[in-house]
């Protein structure tokens, strides 16, 4: 097992009972994620909570893709840092941020990647960027489907601090190298993205409480439902 640093673990503790206090949050498959060596979680983009929601139940530390514009402020950027966030130009093919991910992967390292690029609007799992499927490729690790649910409804973009509420992170169980290694950039993205649909529709379905008002009328999710 890794070692966790102490002021990363320290940080996760304040963030766990915050988390738990705030958002009841609940944490499901934290199994599927390899206690060492390397893995690339792929997660849907809720709120600004999304990097904590992730890494908070593992065992390991995680490194965090995270958009450049976090960067900008020093203090901020000193904290991030320490909690391994790496910044990433949106929209562009950044060879750094790419080349920094396949460091950290080859080094045994969990990255957490944002693929959606951008918070969602609606608690959707919007289209994704193919762009971490050829990081996968290159270093042959296995890819972890994660859902987060219930942080746009408590945090969404028009507001400016988050509100209690309920709060799922699930972990969906990993696809090996052998599963994706035929498949195009585009196939992998679909996938992937239609994994973690299916999980927010699975607690959207068991949890009235969580439903979004487009919940039923989404007829991309019932098809992958039924496929």
């Amino acid at each position: 097992m890794d070692d966790v640093r102490l002021f990363y673990r320290s940080c996760r503790i304040v963030c766990r009972w915050s988390a738990v206090l705030m958002f009841k949050i609940r944490h499901v498959g934290t199994r599927h994620v390899p206690r060492k060596g390397p893995a690339l979680l792929v997660s849907n983009h809720q709120s600004f909570m999304d990097p904590p929601l992730v890494g908070m139940p593992l065992s390991r530390e995680c490194c965090f893709m995270a958009r450049d514009s976090l960067f900008r402020n020093p203090l901020f950027t000193w904290l991030i840092v320490k909690l391994n966030a790496f910044p990433v130009s949106r929209n562009t093919a950044d060879i750094s941020a790419i080349k920094k991910s396949l460091r950290l992967l080859k080094q045994g390292k969990i990255v957490v990647l944002f693929p959606e690029g951008t918070r969602t609007n609606n608690g959707k799992i919007q289209p994704m960027l193919p762009g971490f499927c050829g990081i996968a490729k290159k270093t042959k690790v296995p890819i972890i489907p994660t859902l987060i649910d219930g942080a746009f409804q408590a945090w969404p973009r028009n507001r400016l601090l988050p509100r209690p509420g309920r709060i799922i992170v699930e972990y969906a169980p990993p696809i090996r190298p052998n599963q994706y290694q035929n498949l195009t950039a585009e196939q992998m993205m679909e996938q992937i993205r239609n994994r973690i649909i299916a999980m927010q529709y699975h607690w959207h379905s068991r949890l009235p409480q969580q439903r979004l008002e487009w919940y039923g009328s989404c007829n991309e999710q019932n098809d992958i439902i039924r496929s």
